[in-house]
């Protein structure tokens, strides 16, 4: 027979909370465990106290209050707003399937949107020409853009496509909608598969002014090479994901046999 859970048991913790085995814990982390506590009884967009106010109320110095503060703000249980400190909103799930970042948003009742940053189209170098299907020195497209949630800025996409594919892209595209929707409803390409790979990185100093973080939040960058219905190229394409923003999840599955 299982032992029963205890009360607050949460399985998605740290083990022991991220105590040490030799049970000293860092006053940080001791102010950082009272901050999440206090976040508990605060909704979403609710001020958190000043770090004077926080550093009376746990008698340690305002650096040590900093500390925890840093790592709730990257951990994204924590945003700043203004000169303030307010409680941040549940991640965004953003599920590792054929889904686009449109689908994914709207699951969660939040309203996705775009800002086109640029749309150019330049000669294909040889580095990327099997990855969208052309040879090199034919023209492919470039677009940018910033993706949204709910006017929030919470990512940068960065999608390479054949000139051939979309040849009225420029004409013919909203910016701020699905481009896996316009494929199939407007070109008439249907997706078909894709591979897929995640690591987490810095933002450029560029990157993180367009998305609107400081350069030292880590973000989540997803590389996607994209086929048709046919498993010809479609598309590349680098996403970077804010990392205090963002979770992935992903459905496994037993292979047959």
């Amino acid at each position: 027979m299982n032992d029963p859970a205890p009360p607050g048991f949460d399985p998605g913790a740290p083990v022991r909370s991220g105590i040490p085995e030799h049970g000293r814990v860092p006053k940080y982390y001791a102010v950082k465990a009272h901050v999440v506590g206090l976040i508990g009884e605060l909704g979403d967009g609710d001020p958190l106290p000043t770090e004077r106010d926080l550093a009376l109320r746990y008698e340690v110095s305002r650096e040590t209050v900093r500390q925890a503060l840093r790592e709730l703000l990257l951990e994204g249980r924590l945003r700043r707003q203004g000169r303030g400190t307010v409680v941040a909103g549940p991640k965004l799930e953003q599920p590792l399937s054929p889904a686009s970042y449109t689908e994914g948003v709207r699951r969660q009742n939040r309203r996705p949107g775009r800002n086109l940053i640029g749309l150019e189209r330049f000669p294909c170098p040889a580095v990327l020409a099997a990855d969208v299907g052309v040879r090199t020195g034919d023209p492919v497209w470039h677009m940018e853009r910033v993706l949204l949630a709910d006017d929030e800025r919470v990512g940068l996409e960065s999608t390479y496509v054949a000139v051939a594919r979309v040849p009225r892209l420029e004409a013919d595209f909203e910016p701020d909608s699905s481009f896996y929707s316009y494929l199939r409803d407007v070109v008439g390409v249907p997706f078909g598969d894709a591979d897929e790979r995640i690591e987490t990185v810095l933002a450029t100093p560029r990157e993180a002014l367009l998305i609107g973080t400081p350069p030292a939040l880590p973000m989540l960058l997803i590389h996607r090479l994209s086929r048709d219905a046919q498993g010809q190229p479609l598309e590349r394409v680098r996403t970077l994901f804010r990392g205090d923003r963002f979770s992935f999840t992903a459905h496994l599955g037993r292979r047959p046999g």
